[in-house]
């Protein structure tokens, strides 16, 4: 698609009459609702817990938060922009920024629980490798720098490399809220 769909209004098709994409060989996937993130609407004001979209989510709101499991200092969450299908995020309930401010419980617990979503994964997405990591500051990459959280990336042969994931807009195959209803179902019970 090198143009945008229909119904983005006048101002996209006018754009893209004024600033037609340049001669090459790629594809264009226009997902305007990703200017949400990249414009940081969704991203806290400030480093308090009580601004921050991860402090709070109560287990009522597990379903429609993309929680896919729970434990007893950590949990799992879908990431909602994520960089390919089935990005989790494991991190800690304490409103923490630094890896090394984790107490000896969280860390075992984050790492237990990155253990637990490589398996769970690979048993429900198949996926034939995987990116690990933690973003520290802004300038490290971090969107949200106020609550640690170590992202789970599942990868698959010929998906991409890890930087254009990151750089550039990915075309996601399911829905989140079926990928966490698959995580979910198939999360070991304590």
């Amino acid at each position: 698609m090198t143009q945008p769909p229909e119904g983005l209004g006048d101002a996209a098709a006018e754009s893209a009459a004024a600033f037609p994409p340049p001669n090459d060989d790629l594809q264009r996937l226009w997902t305007p609702h990703r200017m949400v993130y990249v414009g940081g609407q969704d991203k806290p004001k400030d480093d308090a817990a009580s601004s921050c979209p991860f402090c709070g989510i109560t287990p009522q709101d597990d379903e429609a938060r993309l929680v896919v499991a729970r434990g007893e200092t950590c949990f799992t969450i879908l990431n909602l922009y994520p960089y390919n299908a089935g990005h989790l995020m494991v991190l800690p309930y304490r409103h923490v920024s630094g890896y090394v401010d984790l107490t000896d419980a969280e860390t075992v617990e984050l790492a237990r629980t990155t253990q637990t979503a490589i398996r769970v994964m690979t048993a429900v997405l198949r996926p034939q490798g995987f990116n690990l990591g933690m973003n520290q500051g802004e300038v490290a990459g971090a969107g949200i720098t106020a609550h640690l959280h170590q992202h789970v990336v599942p990868r698959w042969q010929g998906d991409a490399n890890f930087l254009p994931i990151i750089g550039r807009t990915k075309a996601m195959p399911e829905l989140l809220a079926d990928t966490r209803a698959k995580l979910a179902a198939a999360w070991p019970t304590r």
